[in-house]
């Protein structure tokens, strides 16, 4: 049972046993938040403050806090599983597995899953080694792929270089997301295995796709014998209205990877979708990859209730009327301070707005704070504020929202 405690005395334990450097952090930023209760769209600090959640946890809430048909199901499904034995075949992970070779394009066949999405990415290039016989990997520089131990080479040295894990130029080389002529560069030279990219890069501020990049990409994959690995975790599970971000480039990625909002929030899990080929090394070993809770039985029977949601109709219909409705709303206030609030980077309920000041998005992320909602500043560009809405807003929260926004960023012009 947790303790019923202080939120003072969290955050002291917090420095002592379990992060010092992130907790300073937020206190540094003016982000005092311990979460207590949360519900729907809403978080509530320890000490009672209501905050409206935009940052979704990287999309994992993507339904909601504890949203009550995912809890519900979880709790029947505890009345007959557990995690289950990773080594055999189950009704749970069966089941799963059908429905995404359902709900995916017709190229992929096998689904492997893991408990997050690191180890899911991990997966993915393990396997698009295997089917090449190639080692490289070529990611989009300032990327992010997670921090597990091949996942983390992948990404911006931010994350890798502290533990020694880069990966050398045989194995990993960046180039600049939507520069196709540096794509082809690389791949002529016939020795990748595979090009990983997240179909909007999120830790960069969800930069969008220039036209025909990544067709251009899967074309050039295509033509020197390198796989396609299309990143999902955030873009994926209905956030750009449709229910995967590639769709809108007319893409079948040879592997596909899924997290987050997999999870409904309540039980973790991830997905790594492939092709045929590439899931041949399952035909000469299956033992070659284990993950004890990949795949937890749990875990499968809420995806399955999460991909069902994230196809409803009226959820799709949903997605396209909140994405029109907070782009008009936040375009009439960046037309109120255009010369600080500079551009709006949008695909569905993926959305970065863009400020004039480099650390714009930080300041922005403080007043908002303040005015009861909590949006996270880009990592790697913190001149962008991501702004994840989830699927399932109504129209009175977007009014909230916008009315929020619009004195947040009043107020921080004001104070320039």
């Amino acid at each position: 049972m947790v303790e019923n405690i202080s939120k003072s005395s969290v955050l002291d334990k917090s420095i002592q046993y379990w992060n010092p450097g992130k907790t300073k952090q937020w206190q540094r930023d003016g982000v005092d938040l311990v979460i207590g209760k949360r519900e729907g769209y809403y978080l509530y600090d320890m000490d009672g403050k209501q905050l409206m959640d935009l940052h979704l946890n990287g999309g994992t809430y993507n339904l909601g806090h504890r949203n009550h048909e995912i809890i519900s199901t979880l709790k029947n499904a505890m009345d007959q599983f557990d995690i289950g034995n990773h080594h055999f075949p189950s009704i749970a992970r069966a089941q799963l597995a059908e429905k995404f070779n359902q709900c995916t394009p017709d190229n992929l066949q096998y689904s492997i899953f893991s408990s997050g999405g690191g180890e899911a990415i991990d997966v993915a290039i393990k396997s698009a080694r295997y089917a090449t016989k190639r080692k490289k990997i070529v990611s989009v520089k300032y990327a992010y792929h997670g921090h597990t131990g091949i996942a983390v080479s992948l990404g911006n040295e931010r994350y890798s270089k502290p533990f020694l894990s880069e990966g050398n130029a045989d194995e990993v080389v960046n180039v600049i997301f939507n520069d196709l002529e540096a794509m082809e560069r690389v791949l002529s030279r016939e020795d990748v295995a595979g090009v990983i990219i997240e179909t909007i890069p999120a830790t960069y501020g969800f930069p969008l796709p220039e036209p025909g990049y990544l067709e251009g990409t899967k074309r050039l994959c295509e033509k020197y014998g390198s796989l396609y690995i299309a990143d999902e975790v955030q873009t994926g599970l209905l956030r750009t209205g449709r229910l995967w971000g590639f769709e809108y480039h007319g893409i079948k990625p040879d592997i596909m990877v899924t997290a987050k909002g997999l999870s409904g929030g309540i039980y973790p899990i991830a997905a790594t979708v492939v092709s045929e080929k590439v899931g041949q090394w399952m035909n000469e070993d299956g033992f070659a990859h284990i993950s004890t809770f990949g795949g937890s039985e749990l875990g499968c029977v809420v995806a399955m209730k999460v991909l069902e949601i994230s196809q409803r109709t009226e959820v799709v219909e949903n997605v396209g009327y909140v994405a029109r409705y907070l782009q008009a709303g936040l375009e009439r206030i960046k037309n109120q301070h255009a010369d600080y609030f500079t551009g709006i980077r949008q695909r569905g309920v993926i959305l970065g707005l863009e400020f004039s000041k480099p650390d714009g998005a930080k300041d922005v992320m403080r007043a908002l704070y303040d005015n009861g909602v909590w949006a996270i500043y880009s990592m790697l560009d913190t001149k962008v504020l991501q702004f994840k809405p989830g699927i399932l807003l109504d129209q009175r929260y977007c009014d909230d929202l916008l009315d929020r926004v619009e004195t947040s960023i009043a107020q921080v012009v004001r104070n320039i």
